[in-house]
């Protein structure tokens, strides 16, 4: 009988498809342009409700999906480029610059929602720290990107 988590491998580990799949440093740069872009709109629509007072509407929202998802995305290519041994000596600024937005976008599910202008305000705050610590992380990606090339 076989088990179900046994592969079609020789070693019952699986083919190892996904390891063979090899995934390109410039994928990783573009969709950090497209996080700091979707970062960025997402703050400064959610920024512009705050500063009036008001909760956030539907546009902002999308913006706050949009960005949680290609932040998802990024944070997922980074772990396979990383599996692939590149990006070992920049480990410590990824993991604080482009899991921080991650954690903050978490906290703002749990405190502020930006059902009313108050918790509009803080999920502002968190935002703009968010982003700038997205700035942070591909920036100084990007220098090392560009110095190992």
């Amino acid at each position: 009988m076989t088990s179900l988590l046994a592969g079609s491998g020789p070693n019952g580990l699986g083919d190892g498809r996904i390891d063979n799949v090899i995934v390109d440093r410039s994928v990783h740069l573009g969709v950090g342009i497209v996080v700091v872009v979707a970062m960025l709109l997402a703050t400064a629509l959610v920024v512009r409700h705050a500063w009036r007072g008001e909760p956030i509407g539907t546009a902002a929202r999308l913006a706050l999906a949009g960005a949680q998802v290609v932040l998802a995305v990024q944070m997922l290519i980074g772990i396979k480029l990383l599996d692939q041994g590149q990006g070992i000596v920049q480990l410590y600024i990824h993991y604080v610059g482009g899991l921080l937005p991650l954690g903050l976008f978490l906290v703002a599910g749990w405190m502020a929602r930006g059902e009313d202008g108050r918790s509009a305000r803080i999920l502002a705050g968190l935002l703009i720290v968010g982003s700038l610590s997205a700035i942070m992380a591909f920036t100084i990606g990007r220098s090392y990107a560009n110095s190992a090339l």
